[in-house]
């Protein structure tokens, strides 16, 4: 075997990873930046001869440190980004040392009975039914993805037909019914899953971006056949939950006329509240229904990337994500393997650190760090609106602000761009904005286990600098 000089390259990597660590409390968040100046620095032509490894990882750390985004600072308010858990890092270390192909069991032991025991975790935890089957994979897209690729299945596999084999068309026609709020990910996921985006059936809203119940009794009173319900917990702007409940009542009444039916759950935020016993109340009848999406790189604080695909009815979800090849050696059912449950072929250990952050973390560690990121939003929207320059849109029911800067003049969108981009400019804290109920606002996401009161009181301190 050859040898690599793996100390080296380790020591080229680890100083500025160090570095880097420290430098969270105190570093700039965000760094604006022109990609011309980073292309400066990293791009050209391919090289005709090589580097030795420790050089470019070491030129890499040196060239890119400057730009990279400060997501696990505490003070990283945007777009709904987790920080970074040590035990998930440590794992990740062990994961790309380890390198393991981790689709099958016989190829990677170790990691694929580890993720076992996590997919078991996460469902106890979640408090969803224990014998439902579980698919890391690398996001709330793909996550969303791998849930409706089961529904698709399921439903169309009650009228006789099988997508699998004989694809769409000419299949029973499938009603997809979502919500006026829905999250992008719906859509894109019924584009790669051949049902189409603009064919699907609007239900409204209502003031807090959930859905009306009686608006999707009546919707579903004139849909006849296969039928697929999206719905959510955890609105992307106002962290709202869906009344789980009345649409299963929904859902069933549908069954009852005969229609093959699936309810999903949109959650990558959200669904976590089923862990917070100050919050479960908000998921309530949520178990009642399919399947399951939700991240663990958000509010669990797992590193990037990690998303999660649960769904009630095993058979529906292997039978859309499954392949079998002669080459591959495959479980007897006696072991897990990781490929019958998501869309991919060949991938990285990802459940390896979802194991270990539970691990570190223990049901009490999750539930204590979904109570304080959610009092710190809470405390995020009562200064704010005491400062009287704040007025915040939203129910402040989970760990999501919305917020409108109050211009003297009358125009409350313009002053609140120029907050977002003045902070973003500033480099104490960084937040992103949205337009809802067709307004511009600034969304505030707590959702890093790092931030605590100082963070929160820092970043309240510049964003009313940026008013002046």
């Amino acid at each position: 075997m050859r040898q690599s000089n793996w100390e080296e390259v380790m020591g080229a990597a680890m100083g500025p990873v160090a570095r880097y660590l420290r430098s969270l409390p105190d570093r700039s968040v965000y760094r604006p930046a022109d990609p011309g100046d980073i292309r400066v620095l990293v791009g050209g032509p391919l090289p005709e001869e090589g580097s030795r490894p420790e050089e470019v990882v070491a030129a890499l750390a040196r060239d890119l440190e400057p730009f990279v985004a400060a997501h696990a600072s505490g003070r990283y308010f945007g777009f709904v980004i987790g920080g970074l858990h040590p035990a998930a890092f440590g794992a990740e270390l062990l994961a790309s040392a380890w390198d393991q192909n981790a689709g099958l069991y016989a190829v990677a032991p170790g990691v694929a009975v580890a993720e076992e025991v996590a997919a078991g975790w996460v469902l106890e935890l979640l408090d969803l039914p224990l014998d439902a089957s579980v698919g890391f994979v690398t996001g709330g897209q793909m996550a969303t993805f791998t849930c409706l690729a089961a529904a698709r299945h399921h439903v169309l596999r009650e009228t006789g037909w099988d997508v699998e084999t004989a694809g769409l068309q000419g299949a029973p026609k499938v009603h997809v019914v979502v919500k006026s709020e829905r999250h992008s990910t719906i859509p894109r996921a019924l584009r790669f899953l051949g049902l189409g985006d603009a064919t699907a059936v609007e239900v409204p809203s209502d003031d807090q971006s959930r859905i009306d119940p009686e608006a999707l009794e009546r919707v579903l009173a004139d849909l006849q056949g296969p039928t697929i319900v999206c719905v959510e917990s955890g609105n992307v702007n106002t962290g709202s939950f869906d009344p789980f409940g009345a649409v299963a009542e929904a859902a069933d009444r549908h069954r009852e006329r005969g229609n093959p039916t699936w309810v999903h759950v949109d959650g990558p935020v959200g669904l976590w509240a089923r862990a917070s016993a100050g919050h479960s109340h908000l998921a309530d009848g949520l178990e009642r229904l399919d399947s399951w999406s939700t991240d663990a790189h958000k509010l669990l604080n797992v590193s990037y990337d990690s998303g999660i695909a649960i769904c009630r009815h095993p058979a529906a979800h292997r039978a859309a994500m499954s392949v079998h090849a002669s080459y591959l050696v495959q479980s007897d059912g006696a072991a897990r393997d990781q490929m019958d449950w998501n869309p991919e072929f060949s991938r990285r250990a990802r459940g390896l650190a979802v194991y270990a952050t539970l691990r570190s973390l223990g049901r009490s560690g999750v539930e204590e760090l979904l109570a304080r990121t959610c009092s710190l939003a809470t405390r995020f929207a009562d200064r704010l609106a005491a400062s009287g320059r704040a007025e915040v849109m939203n129910e402040v029911v989970f760990n999501q602000v919305l917020v409108r800067w109050l211009s003297p003049d009358g125009n409350h969108d313009a002053l609140t761009d120029r907050v977002i981009a003045c902070i973003q400019a500033d480099g104490t804290a960084f937040f992103s904005g949205t337009t809802w109920g067709g307004m511009r606002l600034m969304r505030i996401s707590v959702s890093d286990w790092a931030t605590d009161e100082e963070d929160v009181d820092r970043a309240i301190e510049a964003l009313l600098r940026c008013t002046g």
